[in-house]
């Protein structure tokens, strides 16, 4: 876990079933934002049960906003690794339970499958997600500074 100084590397995981979708695109508006701000931070991404590929909607979303998807591969992710973050951002579909894990800010964001939408339902899940990656990474930043 971090402390307060500003050298120690803060985690932060993307977690949803099939890791094609939300979870996809919040890693990377968190990579986005992790360089923009320059901070420390690790982000990992990952569901249950991974799908094979990103959705072709998803990854069309996102180059309309100058992020390319199209070399991303869903993966599964651990618990081991979801415990050793300090933020854990779900997104409405995770059956993974982390059990008592001090430490960890673990949130729902509870936001809509992407997967199968029509391009309109699709921008505006991605809009979503990206002022909730920038929000976190505001209390990334704070506590940072603290």
């Amino acid at each position: 876990m971090s402390t307060d100084t500003d050298t120690d590397l803060t985690r932060i995981a993307f977690v949803c079933v099939r890791n094609a979708g939300r979870s996809q695109m919040s890693a990377a508006f968190a990579e986005r934002e992790r360089d923009r701000r320059g901070l420390d931070v690790e982000v990992l991404s990952g569901g249950t049960r991974p799908a094979d590929a990103v959705h072709g909607e998803v990854i069309d979303a996102m180059n309309e906003v100058g992020i390319d998807l199209s070399d991303r591969t869903p993966r599964e992710i651990t618990a081991g690794e979801l415990r050793s973050c300090d933020y854990v951002a779900t997104m409405g579909c995770s059956t993974l339970d982390l059990g008592d894990a001090p430490g960890v800010d673990v949130r729902d964001w509870a936001l809509d499958d992407p997967g199968g939408r029509d391009p309109e339902r699709v921008r505006a899940i991605r809009d979503e997600i990206a002022e909730r990656v920038r929000a976190l990474f505001d209390e990334v930043e704070a506590s940072a500074t603290r």
